[in-house]
């Protein structure tokens, strides 16, 4: 039979597994883990390899993060606590230990913040910067510009941005010219769902891809299509970088950060805000349009209506009406010289 805390700890790993966390997630596990055990094997004089779960009740676990806390700042010690929770919460459904003391252990609140949007103005700038000329070695201006816009103007994550193929996009009104398009999206947690893209950004997206088959022809598949959105297989990915490839999330960033520089803006983006700068802005846009929760969380495929919440508590409208809504289109059609309605 298992018996020490250490040999525990493996076999919540081993339970943990079926969730697939990250490489990073389980470093912290390990990490939070570790700290905290060997506080308690100092506190009772036994060492590390051979301390038992039956170390773990209220007074041991408040000593032990008393002594964590005091180092730590309360974004590490809220992470711990979670940690040690989940493991004691194992330890007791294996009937290991007779209660989960971590109740009784105090954590710092998590700060309620309201997520940063860049303003209407820095919109503006963003556009208008990204449709001039760039001098830069690497400048793709027409896949910069398809790629920024969708990220605005869909509120995806990173990974979704970068995960989207070619059949992703579908048509949303037939073959009716301009049409929307709409997008199935791959997202966080292996969740699917669909966002709409509007006919001022399928045209953009049509641009790149124009672009895109003169960088690389010999990655198309019908050379003579006059339709851009042909010359590719479904099975490409939407957006690649300088070699023809997926888009890395490196190149991803870069190329967004870029951008916000560029435009004069960069120091207007949350820290640490990319492309989820993007994201914000599209959730606070839709969030001033009176948009519903329920609506704005389907867009953003959040699993809790909390995480939304941070942006909205209006009325609803449909799903691609409320997109239509978006004031950043009405930039987008200004700058790209028509006023065509969705």
């Amino acid at each position: 039979m298992t018996e020490s805390l250490d040999d525990w700890f493996e076999e919540f790993l081993v339970y943990r597994s079926t969730a697939k966390p990250s490489p990073n997630t389980l470093r912290a596990y390990r990490q939070d883990y570790r700290t905290v055990a060997d506080s308690l094997a100092r506190a009772t004089g036994v060492p590390p390899e051979r301390l038992s779960p039956t170390v773990i009740d209220k007074g041991a676990m408040r000593g032990a993060f008393a002594e964590y806390a005091d180092t730590r700042q309360p974004a590490s010690i809220r992470r711990c606590w979670s940690t040690w929770n989940m493991l004691c919460d194992f330890l007791f459904a294996a009937d290991i230990i007779v209660a989960n003391p971590m109740s009784s252990v105090l954590r710092p609140k998590a700060p309620k913040t309201v997520p940063k949007a860049f303003h209407a103005d820095a919109v503006e700038r963003l556009i208008a910067s990204l449709q001039a000329p760039d001098e830069g070695t690497r400048a793709w201006p027409e896949r910069d510009l398809a790629l920024i816009l969708t990220g605005l103007l869909t509120g995806l994550r990173s990974a979704e941005l970068i995960a989207i193929d070619l059949g992703d996009l579908r048509d949303s009104a037939g073959d009716r010219i301009e049409a929307a398009k709409v997008i199935h999206v791959h997202g966080k947690g292996n969740k699917e769902r669909v966002v709409t893209v509007e006919p001022v950004v399928v045209e953009v997206l049509g641009d790149y891809l124009d672009s895109r088959a003169r960088r690389f022809p010999a990655t198309t598949r019908r050379r003579a299509a006059t339709d851009p959105w042909q010359r590719f297989a479904p099975t490409d990915p939407m957006f690649v970088g300088g070699s023809g490839a997926r888009i890395t999330r490196g190149t991803l960033q870069y190329r967004v950060e870029r951008a916000y520089r560029r435009a004069g803006i960069n120091g207007d983006r949350a820290k640490g805000a990319l492309v989820h700068q993007l994201r914000h802005t599209f959730a606070t846009a839709m969030a001033d349009q009176n948009v519903s929760v329920y609506t704005l969380m389907r867009m953003l495929g959040h699993e809790s209506m909390t995480t939304t919440q941070r942006y909205t508590s209006g009325a609803g409208t449909e799903v691609r009406g409320a997109a239509a809504l978006n004031p950043a289109y009405d930039l987008v059609r200004r700058a790209a010289g028509t006023t065509t309605e969705p």
